[in-house]
């Protein structure tokens, strides 16, 4: 079927998501380490600094995906953002470009980078 891209947006939030349950197995190590209170301690810190991180990039995503451009996909026809030069349908996975320039190319997501866009011109 081809290849799957994926939408800038859900992958942030589900590295946000898996920093929780990273952060709350680390918790649960240190349960293990009860005899060596500073082990279990050091545990309960690193747990607790990676679900505070996870706040931090449910922050961040919340800012960026104000300022993601909502359109509706042409191919599910369901309403989507899209971040950058190009991006992909958060539902179906199309491809999208908000870009005229670059409308008919094939999908790279390199084209978000600075290079890409100065050789616009």
């Amino acid at each position: 079927m081809g290849l799957r891209y994926s939408n800038k947006i859900n992958k942030i939030r589900t590295f946000a998501l898996s920093l929780v349950f990273i952060g709350i197995l680390i918790m649960y190590i240190g349960i293990f380490f009860r005899q060596y209170p500073i082990i279990m301690v050091i545990c309960m810190i690193l747990g607790l600094l990676a679900v505070i991180g996870s706040t931090v990039v449910y922050f961040f995503i919340g800012m960026l995906s104000t300022k993601a451009i909502p359109v509706t996909c042409p191919s599910c026809e369901k309403p989507t953002k899209v971040l950058g030069r190009v991006d992909a349908c958060m539902h179906c996975d199309q491809p999208l470009t908000m870009d005229r320039s670059l409308e008919g190319h094939d999908f790279d997501e390199s084209y978000n980078s600075k290079k890409h866009s100065k050789t616009k011109a």
